[in-house]
């Protein structure tokens, strides 16, 4: 049974899209959560798996998204998803 996360900043992004890669859709939550895959599932988090260039999907995905600014929005979600990333790991060895 894996522990809660809901008060772990971005959780909401990353529990989104593990139930969008459930269901078959790549959403920019899910691109999201494919590029933190490795780290997340050594983590315990069951990532299925999914496109191989997750990076360059989630960039395009962005920037629909958010054309005039798709980098700085494409940071933002990679800071989000480290941020939680960094958490886990800080409550797994604590």
């Amino acid at each position: 049974m894996r522990k809660t996360t809901d008060d772990v900043p971005g959780n909401e992004l990353v529990e989104a899209g593990l139930a969008d890669l459930e269901r078959g859709e790549m959403t920019v939550e899910a691109l999201l959560v494919a590029v933190g895959a490795p780290r997340l599932r050594s983590l315990g988090l069951p990532v299925p798996e999914t496109t191989s260039q997750p990076e360059l999907a989630l960039y395009q995905a962005v920037g629909r998204r958010h054309p005039e600014d798709a980098h700085s929005h494409y940071n933002a979600l990679i800071r989000r998803l480290v941020s939680y990333e960094r958490e886990l790991e800080r409550r797994q060895f604590s």
